[in-house]
């Protein structure tokens, strides 16, 4: 089963570039991951009904986290925020090997 994980931006643009960078470098590793880019205004009806494995914040929509993190992040589901260089070069490998950590770092806790 692919886990899923889910940006979220101001407005899902400049993110999705980078979650098609990652889905590929995922899909290079054969890893079993779904990434998506989505605006952080449809975040609350993504989260219901797609349920993500794990939620990363683009930098411009960092001052959100912790709200982001009380709201989703209490079933153990991880929240994060992309570091600000990587999202900016794009190095979608590094975001990809930070989520997968998140991903496997929530299940060995659950």
């Amino acid at each position: 089963m692919k886990k899923k994980i889910y940006l979220f931006c101001s407005a899902g643009m400049s993110t999705s570039i980078l979650a098609n960078k990652m889905q590929k470098c995922a899909d290079g590793y054969n890893l079993p991951v779904e990434v998506k880019a989505f605006p952080l205004s449809e975040i609350d009806s993504i989260i219901k009904t797609l349920n993500p494995d794990c939620i990363l914040l683009g930098p411009q929509v960092k001052h959100t986290y912790e709200e982001t993190k009380k709201m989703y992040g209490v079933d153990g589901t991880p929240v994060a925020v992309i570091d600000t260089n990587d999202y900016a070069l794009v190095k979608a490998e590094n975001v990809l090997k930070m989520a997968v950590v998140l991903v496997k770092n929530s299940i060995k806790n659950k």
